[in-house]
């Protein structure tokens, strides 16, 4: 029996097209190259690599849903491979989008995964069941290292487990990534030795891709305890390379830029569940950024919550990937924590700029409304009724920007 990944697509049609030809049509132009068994090749190597429609539906007269499987022998076991193997000839064809992959079980455990995932960064951060809660340095591009660090101490000291980079910011002569290192880990230093807690700093990992491998390790050796890293930028291989390295123990986290490019059309590309759900898993990323459906970007809540269920549940009885942190983000605010522990239960990252930045008390006012937040949601406190003494921050929050 072949071993399979089984592409599902969605096609878009002209009435008088015949959607069993065209899925046929991919299945064998994507494997074999012919619809019928060539003199150059021996009709059991023709059957072993050949595409197999598996279903074709038509809900509606213009739109097709096609399976296909498509043999593993016919790829290498990395991304970049898979793609071209399931997506890419016919990703020229006209209306076509790849919604989902299915993975054999054997094939998959020879992928790395996430190396920490949400075991491993709860251990490093010593804190077991709740959520997480995280912001963004907002301004970045254009402040000194010196000024990034006194900004991450108000957030971190604030209550935040996690601060991070902004995507936009790469290794700039006004802010080179070791001397922003630097300057955040003396502002961790002090919160620990102040508090006691740990805190994850996400530094932009950035550069040539062929170097990047390297560059992660001699960032880690300098005491880098997070990456941040554009995904779609660099590519998937970047991705797997650092992640399947050895010698880099530390997580990494997942931007979501280009993914609109891919994803944002009904009728081209591929589905968000698939790009930054099941691949960044599958290629290693133990954090992933995306849009929350209620936040400032408009994005369907279908497509986050397939991300969330790619991340972290098991896609077969085998699973032997670690499950990987969802991270929703843009236009979060404290107001919206009961929803986002209501969706996602204690496993999520909780993501803000603007939300913890523009707190009318400043950031540390702001970082402490969101781990109040995070706390009166976990006991099960309403919002919308008076809050405890000690929360006036969280007050302001929700006086500020409400309950979404």
């Amino acid at each position: 029996m072949r071993e399979c990944v089984i592409a599902t697509y969605r096609l878009g049609l002209a009435a008088s097209d015949d959607l069993d030809k065209k899925a046929k049509g991919i299945a064998l132009g994507q494997t074999v190259g012919a619809w019928t068994p060539l003199q150059q090749m021996d009709p059991a190597v023709w059957e072993r690599h050949r595409g197999e429609v598996l279903s074709t539906e038509r809900p509606a007269p213009e739109i097709g849903i096609v399976k296909i499987a498509f043999p593993t022998a016919n790829c290498e076991t990395d991304i970049p491979s898979l793609l071209t193997m399931v997506f890419g000839k016919v990703s020229l064809d006209g209306r076509i989008k790849l919604l989902d992959l299915e993975f054999p079980a054997q094939w998959i455990t020879k992928f790395t995964g996430p190396k920490v995932g949400i075991a491993g960064i709860r251990e490093l951060l010593n804190v077991p069941a709740r959520p997480l809660a995280m912001a963004i340095f907002k301004p970045c591009v254009g402040l000194s290292p010196a000024q990034l660090g006194e900004m991450f101490y108000p957030l971190g000291s604030g209550g935040l487990d996690l601060i991070k980079d902004d995507e936009i910011l790469p290794d700039l002569p006004a802010a080179p990534a070791e001397k922003r290192l630097e300057a955040c880990l003396k502002s961790i230093g002090r919160i620990e030795r102040e508090t006691g807690r740990k805190i994850l700093y996400a530094l932009n990992l950035t550069g040539p891709a062929g170097s990047l491998v390297q560059r992660a390790e001699e960032l880690q050796a300098e005491g880098a305890n997070c990456f941040l890293l554009n995904v779609l930028s660099y590519g998937w291989e970047t991705l797997e390379e650092i992640a399947s390295d050895p010698r880099v123990k530390i997580p990494i986290m997942a931007h979501p830029a280009l993914s609109g490019a891919l994803c944002a059309s009904p009728e081209y590309g591929m589905s968000y569940p698939l790009v930054l759900g099941k691949l960044m898993r599958l290629g290693g990323a133990d954090i992933v950024l995306y849009p929350a459906h209620y936040g400032t970007f408009p994005f369907p809540a279908e497509d986050e919550f397939g991300i969330r269920d790619a991340l972290r549940k098991p896609w077969n009885s085998s699973e032997h990937l670690s499950p990987a942190w969802p991270a929703p983000s843009v236009g979060i605010h404290p107001g919206m924590v009961p929803r986002l522990l209501a969706d996602y239960g204690n496993d999520v990252i909780i993501n803000a700029g603007g939300g913890v930045h523009g707190h009318k008390g400043g950031p540390q006012a702001g970082a402490r409304a969101m781990k109040q937040a995070v706390d009166l949601a976990l006991a099960g406190q309403k919002f919308d009724a008076a809050l405890p003494p000690g929360h006036e921050e969280l007050a302001t929050a929700i006086q500020q920007w409400g309950i979404k």
